[in-house]
């Protein structure tokens, strides 16, 4: 049996589902088999707050609307920056982030009887993923991971089923763009997401501006670091008019989760799925 196969039969067999869809990459594939396999039995919600980027909630019903869920996508509102602690930006911040998109689409789920689906994939077990740990503990479901799913995987089959997103550059939360301890605010969220919907007006594509206080620092794919400097007086007047004083370039490039870097050992031990977060 084909991991494909394996993910179809696991679908099966919750009889229904509620897609987790952000738009990404693996969300996107996850949906695309729910819907192929279940028909009007599988159901996406999209939960829309400050933290997500202004491009991505109309991404989202885009694709939606292309793989035919009509009705059956649920773009619902939630509120990260509202739930105690989050704000503050703790270390276990994504685990209250996936707490919260759990709340949200809780009501949906039980009414339909039908499980909440994380398109989390089997690589993602290997990172600092706190948020993990808390879906599975509110009853989210993996059945990527199930079906022992890799991102190379779940981008190379996404392609053959003929979806646009499977070379679509790594998405998250705009909260990750800020380290552990900075204050996250509706205002700052809005700048980060206008700098880097201005560095894809460029042409950048695989990006993220950490926002360090005064300073946006700006992470680019390898491949890419040579481009920003031919257009060195845009990106500063961009980042100046967002009110950034300064603009800098990271020179290790673009990787995901950079800010876990300077997180203590022991911390990052304990924030790696299936353990306390």
């Amino acid at each position: 049996m084909t991991k494909l196969e394996l993910l179809r039969d696991t679908l099966r067999s919750y009889g229904r589902v509620v897609v987790a869809f952000s738009g990404g990459v693996d969300s996107a594939f996850l949906l695309k088999v729910a819907a192929d396999t279940l028909g009007e039995q599988c159901h996406a919600v999209t939960a829309v707050s400050e933290t997500m980027a202004r491009s991505e909630v109309a991404d989202t019903a885009a694709l939606a609307a292309e793989l035919g869920l009509g009705a059956r996508h649920h773009v619902l509102t939630s509120h990260e920056l509202e739930r105690p602690g989050f704000a503050d930006n703790p270390a276990h911040r994504c685990a209250l982030c996936k707490t919260e998109l759990m709340a949200v689409a809780g009501p949906l789920s039980r009414a339909l009887d039908a499980p909440v689906a994380l398109g989390t994939n089997l690589d993602d077990l290997g990172d600092v993923r706190p948020g993990i740990a808390a879906a599975l503990e509110h009853g989210a479901r993996m059945p990527l991971v199930d079906a022992q799913l890799t991102k190379s995987e779940v981008r190379a089959l996404s392609r053959e089923l003929g979806l646009r997103t499977w070379d679509k550059p790594q998405l998250a939360c705009l909260s990750s763009r800020f380290p552990y301890g900075t204050q996250i605010t509706a205002d700052r969220l809005r700048r980060v997401d206008a700098f880097e919907d201005g560095l894809r007006a460029l042409g950048f594509r695989q990006l993220r501006v950490r926002f360090h206080d005064t300073i946006a620092r700006i992470e680019l794919a390898a491949d890419e670091l040579a481009g920003v400097v031919a257009v060195r007086d845009e990106v500063v007047a961009l980042g100046k008019r967002l009110g950034f004083a300064y603009v800098a370039v990271d020179l290790a490039g673009f990787r995901s989760g950079s800010l876990n870097e300077v997180l203590p050992a022991d911390t990052l031990v304990k924030l790696r799925p299936g353990r306390a977060s």
